[in-house]
């Protein structure tokens, strides 16, 4: 039913106060941890390590601004239509000043891992025949890696500092491609698996915006799917399993649709290729991969020199090679067939669909 224009003004303000509130929390946080890093700095004598002059452009940050507001505008035009319902804030006021208060006293322990080049504190014996090689490091110098439970409730709040408010946006536009899958079918009759679901926020997007389809939770982590799963706790129509992405415990031709957030840029080359391989596996025939990703190289060429510094500035041993990879043609070659893909802010988003 089309909204009146008191309701869509309704809607609009609802919006653009809690949207706002947002970009002015979490980027006075940035602006924060700028400050205490920069002092951290100053007292280690600069040793951690510089990124090298990137060869493409680094936007300023007018632009960076800029391009922020229009990922918003096109979030709340999605909202506007139907698509998805209006953002809420999953933190209280007093659970986001907590999450604060430990992101804070953690950046040090964080500063100090880049000073040292201390990447490997999770690499342990007993844990290195249960997981692969590649999956025991620090990615990102975070304290705890993937496999601590402070790790896991702490993670949400750095990437959207990092994006100074703007990840959570950016992941909802990969609702698109399921409002449109709900329309040419029941949700009732359609299974969903979120590979590499880490704490759930993608999840929880899903559920508010689609509370009937099937989810299935997957990850590699126990202590991030505990938390998915807590964050998840009044839903429906859900399952979650503790699993590998290159091995998953799915039958074959299986799934309506795959999603996948964020998890190909720390993968190395050879696994994505295997991860890939499975993603197509358990899709049904007609059944699509909604894909989201770091930009790479070229996807908005003003960013280049963003996306070259951040391997330097952070541990992400897979990027570089991953700003370079043909991850379309990647799937392509196991069958999939891209539909569309755009981008938005710092993200791609492919969809593909199993021939």
């Amino acid at each position: 039913m089309e909204t009146s224009p008191v309701e869509r003004l309704m809607l609009r303000t609802q919006y653009a106060l809690g949207q706002g509130a947002r970009l002015a929390w979490y980027g006075a946080q940035e602006a924060a941890a700028r400050r205490v890093i920069a002092r951290l700095d100053r007292k280690a004598g600069d040793a951690r390590p510089k990124a090298p002059k990137p060869k493409g452009p680094v936007p300023d940050r007018d632009q960076v601004f800029a391009d922020i507001t229009a990922l918003l505008r096109r979030d709340m035009e999605n909202v506007e239509n139907g698509l998805y319902p209006v953002p809420e804030e999953a933190d209280s006021l007093a659970e986001l000043l907590t999450l604060s208060r430990r992101y804070f006293a953690d950046l040090p322990k964080v500063h100090r891992r880049q000073v040292e080049k201390s990447h490997q504190e999770v690499f342990t014996t007993s844990r290195k025949n249960a997981m692969p090689r590649y999956y025991l490091q620090n990615f990102h110098y975070q304290s705890g890696g993937w496999l601590s439970e402070e790790s896991a409730d702490l993670y949400d709040f750095q990437v959207e500092v990092l994006f100074r408010g703007a990840a959570a946006a950016m992941r909802r536009q990969a609702l698109l491609p399921i409002a449109e899958m709900v329309r040419e079918a029941d949700q009732r009759h359609l299974v969903l698996a979120d590979i590499a679901c880490g704490s759930g926020a993608f999840l929880n997007d899903i559920a508010r915006a689609f509370p009937r389809l099937s989810k299935i939770g997957i990850d590699l982590s126990e202590p991030y799917l505990k938390t998915a799963q807590r964050r998840l706790r009044k839903a429906s129509h859900q399952g979650f399993a503790v699993a590998n992405a290159e091995a998953l415990p799915l039958a074959d031709d299986s799934l309506d649709a795959v999603s996948n957030i964020y998890l190909f840029h720390e993968l190395p080359a050879k696994v994505r290729r295997i991860v890939a391989a499975e993603f197509a596996r358990v899709l049904k025939p007609g059944g699509r991969l909604i894909f989201v990703d770091s930009l790479q190289r070229g996807d908005r060429p003003d960013y280049d020199g963003m996306l070259e510094n951040f391997p330097h500035l952070f541990h992400e041993p897979y990027y570089a090679h991953y700003l370079d990879d043909d991850v379309m043609g990647v799937f392509e070659a196991n069958g999939l067939v891209a539909e569309k893909s755009w981008t938005a802010f710092l993200s791609k988003i492919v969809v593909m669909r199993k021939a």
